[in-house]
């Protein structure tokens, strides 16, 4: 048991274990001392110095973030010479920051904004150069407006140590310093996997994903266009918040009769093609597996997670199941099989998706994604930019009316809902590899030891007499720990989902910005959003993906058969080393850091 620190903050005797900051001693008693570079889920860095507090008979006042505490500590946190401090330090910060903040994407949304009224910074008065630095544009998923940026470290810090990809890192000194990607290449030039947590953290604007909505209103607003969209199961239990609802409220039906007031033509479910992911998933698991092929099969829907594997393991590239995301799978199929249906020429529909995550943008410009001859995917909108465009066509989203997804991709199982919460893909799989291999029904649907925010998950799962042995990473810290024994023999694995982001796409760099009483990766969170998740699953009629009936009946009247000509064609692909432009020999012996027995 640790020992215990008496002391006084503002007037109010506590007592903490030895190890606290004067900040978290201050939390406990319900005092909240202003802060910006602080994040509870990572390291201190103490840079802003907004948190400082007076503490009696020191000289100076000390960063609480940072400061551990000490016996008999007298702690002010509010006294006047603490308060015209705070407001020094909040000027010096605005004075060398972008005025733009009434067409700022996080105005009214932005903690420096709040801090200032909380604070009470009424005026400026402190006038003189301002940093200059360009927009960084080169990323199709993330834009760095550096002019914006406090450098309270957190995306660096985000980018290292619940990530660790190492993308961004702080470059030059005092008035020049910057937060940059590698060698300044720019975010799309670099190992960056675009799984947007660190516009997640940025108090500021400084960091956001690529706004994409003023192209869709183009394509909305073009009679020429036919605009078929599609919706991520992460998105209907976070849409809500948005407009004010608890996290985990199902805003599905909302969300589709939001789109065609928009203006969307069509409107199909993600989950049907996550259903259509599963067909095909298992089915290459077991042909593996029992052909003794390249295991463990490792899952391929999330676009963060490849793009790493590219940087970092390349090694691992055919371990990686050949299926496209449900999204790329959904475009596809929008662009041949309900093209050919309809008789609308493919070159006329824009294909549009509505996904939790930043890296889908990505995604959908991969060369690789135009099996069809066409794109997949013409344009990704997050869950925030959705949130953006129904509020500028003036809906009342919290008052809308139900109203259903459009035939014949509409339907779905509730295998494909739970896709959003990690655990979700190996659980939907293994409902239905279970059935295949055994041929016989499933009865206990519900496989609980893959579910949870455990960073790493493992399970042994006895099918026909033969164990099965899973894992389940999500967030690529976590990925590093589990491939990092993978590839030195040891773990033993035939099959691993692997999410990019914390909480899997519920926790998507695309999804609404926590509030309180929430912050960035919380699980409490994450549970919400999740338990949503399973809720419509538990409400649903059909809960494995091959018992869906339309699925049955588009590989009846289209594609045949799992992995068979026509659907390898559409609906799988395949991913290659990839090495960032000028740092070759350095990605070449980072590779070989992290792949190494």
């Amino acid at each position: 048991m640790k020992k215990k620190i008496n002391l006084s903050v503002d007037g109010v005797a506590v007592s903490v274990p030895s190890d606290f900051t004067i900040m978290k001693s201050a939390d406990s008693i319900g005092i909240h001392i202003p802060r910006l570079c602080y994040h509870s889920k990572l390291s201190l860095f103490g840079g802003c110095r907004i948190c400082v507090v007076e503490v009696e008979g020191m000289k100076n006042y000390p960063a609480s973030c940072s400061t551990k505490v000490k016996e008999g500590m007298v702690v002010m946190t509010h006294s006047q010479g603490i308060r015209h401090a705070r407001k020094i330090i909040l000027e010096l910060i605005f004075a060398n920051h972008s005025p733009n903040c009434q067409i700022c994407e996080k105005n009214n949304q932005c903690e420096l904004q709040a801090l200032a009224k909380q604070i009470g910074l009424n005026d400026f008065i402190l006038e003189g150069e301002r940093k200059r630095f360009p927009v960084d544009n080169s990323s199709p998923s993330i834009v760095r407006d550096p002019e914006k940026c406090i450098l309270c470290g957190r995306c660096v810090r985000v980018c290292e140590e619940v990530q660790g990809v190492n993308a961004l890192t702080f470059s030059n000194r005092g008035f020049k310093t910057n937060v940059i990607a590698a060698y300044d290449m720019g975010v799309g030039k670099s190992v960056c996997v675009n799984c947007g947590q660190c516009v997640n953290v940025c108090p500021t604007g400084a960091l956001s994903e690529h706004d994409h909505t003023s192209e869709v209103w183009s394509a909305i607003h073009n009679p020429e266009k036919i605009v078929i969209a599609q919706i991520a199961p992460a998105v209907r239990v976070a849409i809500g918040e948005g407009f004010g609802n608890e996290p985990g409220k199902d805003m599905t039906y909302q969300a589709v009769t939001a789109l065609r007031m928009l203006g969307v033509n069509i409107v199909f479910d993600t989950q049907f093609s996550a259903d259509l992911t599963i067909m095909e998933e298992a089915s290459e698991f077991i042909q593996r597996f029992e052909n003794k092929g390249k295991l463990p099969l490792i899952t391929s829907c999330s676009p963060g997670w490849i793009k790493f594997c590219e940087s970092f393991y390349p090694n691992l590239l055919e371990n990686i199941s050949t299926c496209k995301s449900p999204q790329q799978m959904m475009g596809a199929m929008i662009k041949t099989y309900y093209a050919k249906e309809s008789g609308i020429n493919p070159k006329n529909i824009y294909s549009l998706s509505i996904m939790p995550c930043t890296a889908k943008k990505f995604e959908a410009l991969r060369l690789e994604m135009n099996s069809s001859g066409y794109r997949d995917v013409d344009a990704v909108l997050t869950t925030r930019e959705l949130i953006k465009m129904i509020k500028q066509a003036g809906i009342s989203f919290n008052d809308l009316k139900a109203s259903e997804f459009d035939s014949p991709m509409g339907c779905s199982s509730g295998a494909a809902t739970i896709f959003g919460a990690t655990g979700g893909v190996m659980e939907a799989a293994l409902r239905t590899a279970y059935e295949f291999i055994t041929g016989k029904e499933l009865i206990n649907i519900n496989f609980t030891q893959v579910r949870g925010l455990e960073g790493i998950k493992e399970a042994t799962i006895p099918i026909n007499g033969i164990e099965i042995n899973v894992a389940i990473a999500h967030g690529l810290a976590n990925t590093h720990a589990l491939l990092t024994d993978l590839v030195k023999g040891k773990k033993n694995y035939h099959f691993i989902e692997i999410m990019a982001c914390p909480g899997g796409c519920l926790g998507g760099g695309g999804q609404p910005y926590a509030k309180e009483p929430f912050e960035p990766f919380d699980k409490r969170l994450y549970e919400k959003r999740a338990q949503g998740l399973y809720n419509i699953d538990s409400g649903k009629s059909v809960h494995k993906s091959h018992c869906n009936p339309d699925i049955k009946t588009i590989y009846k009247d289209f594609l045949g058969k799992p992995l068979g000509n026509i659907s390898h064609k559409l609906l799988h692909t395949h991913y290659s080393l990839r090495k960032p432009k000028g740092i070759a020999t350095d990605l070449k012996n980072r590779v070989n850091l992290f792949t190494k027995k």
